[in-house]
């Protein structure tokens, strides 16, 4: 075991863990949050996360044992179900992440007719394509006794060792399969996502000529916030742009050495070096630990899950969290405000007596007011006194 094959031995290891952290916190926030689930794309997301998992449990071990002892791990049985499963759950892969990227184009270009062209229903439908596209291909190449351990890849697959026998159906096999997946998910991402760009830059360009017409108007607007907008704006034109290069760069980048390896050694004649054919397959398996950030971990509503599920692991709100110091701080300022808020009560209960002496008070008003009657009788009295005389009358 040479250099070589120990720092691929730490990169496999490295590959392993990192995607069954990842894809299991994905496969978590499926589960606990309801939103996700009633989405389409999180059907495809669940069926990647599915293929991601089995490719971390089954294949990924068996190349590091295959490393670490440099033979064949286990007997031919075995390695011929692990070989089926490589070339099931590389194809499944694909073809949801080909699946995503039509979801993504339906959502962007026609967004008010989306929920009725995008259904559980066709999700569930070209789910079903996608495994039955799969259980073909590595069913065929288990019947035909195609797959077993390459010692190029160190890994269970396709080997064209154990086809040289049937050399001509092998080829025709190998290309239709690398054609079907690789090549037919690449063109189908390419055209949706090239799609959704333009029609991003597009809506770009129209908020573009909304600002620059409102930073017209304002006249007396801050240098420094005319500034903000404009750097907002490059910031939005590249924002979509790098998510759409993200998307297929990685694609790219982790599947096409791998599949340009096994194209070219279907027709060179000499060996390929076995330490790139074990770094091509690394990068292979590097795009189910990266998908889960690409597709899923990256995204808000996710990152507000994985929060949701720390702080519920944690035992804690998150607004329990950010206050923590100042309940413990004010807590000598709550005891003195408790007893000072205990006295007002006492303060309180006065009013109801000083406000029942009001009645007591106009109670007597009407007393003073019947007075005027009878000062008002006498005036009739002193009106028959003679005018001569000043006598009463009857005198």
């Amino acid at each position: 075991m040479d250099a070589a094959d120990i720092v691929a031995s730490v990169l496999v290891l490295g590959i392993i863990i990192v995607s069954l952290l990842s894809n299991v916190v994905v496969l978590i926030c499926f589960l606990y949050n309801p939103e996700i689930r009633r989405q389409v794309p999180g059907l495809f997301i669940l069926n990647l996360t599915f293929c991601n998992l089995l490719l971390s449990v089954s294949n990924m071990p068996l190349t590091l044992v295959g490393l670490i002892t440099t033979g064949h791990p286990g007997g031919s049985g075995f390695c011929q179900v692990v070989g089926f499963l490589d070339t099931f759950l590389t194809t499944n892969s694909m073809l949801s992440m080909a699946a995503l990227s039509i979801d993504r184009w339906v959502a962007v270009v026609f967004p008010l007719s989306y929920h009725s062209r995008i259904r559980h229903r066709d999700a569930v439908i070209a789910l079903g394509y996608t495994w039955i596209h799969s259980l073909c291909f590595s069913t065929v190449a288990t019947c035909r006794s195609w797959v077993g351990y390459h010692h190029l890849y160190a890994s269970c697959t396709l080997c064209n060792v154990r086809a040289k026998g049937a050399g001509t159906q092998f080829i025709i096999f190998t290309v239709a399969l690398h054609s079907l997946t690789f090549l037919l998910t690449l063109i189908v991402m390419c055209v949706t996502y090239l799609k959704v760009l333009k029609v991003a830059r597009f809506h770009c360009k129209r908020i573009d000529v909304i600002t620059m017409q409102t930073l017209v108007l304002l006249v007396d607007i801050h240098p420094s916030v005319r500034q903000k907008c404009l750097d907002e704006q490059k910031r939005r034109r590249l924002r979509a742009t790098k998510k759409i290069s993200t998307f297929i760069g990685t694609f790219v980048v982790c599947f096409s050495p791998y599949v340009i390896t096994r194209i070219v050694e279907l027709f060179l004649p000499g060996p390929i070096s076995p330490h790139w054919g074990v770094l091509s397959k690394c990068l292979a398996y590097s795009k189910a630990a990266s998908d889960p950030f690409v597709y899923s971990l990256l995204r808000h509503q996710y990152r507000k899950t994985c929060s949701l599920l720390a702080n519920k692991v944690l035992k804690r709100s998150p607004l329990n969290s950010s206050s923590l110091r100042m309940e413990n701080n004010g807590g000598r300022s709550n005891g003195n405000s408790s007893a000072i808020n205990n006295t007002q009560p006492q303060t309180n209960n006065t009013q109801p007596q000083t406000n029942n002496t009001q009645p007591q008070t106009n109670n007597t008003q009407p007393q003073t007011n019947y007075t005027q009657p009878q000062t008002n009788n006498t005036q009739p009295q002193t009106n028959n006194i003679h005018p001569t005389t000043n006598k009463p009358v009857g005198q």
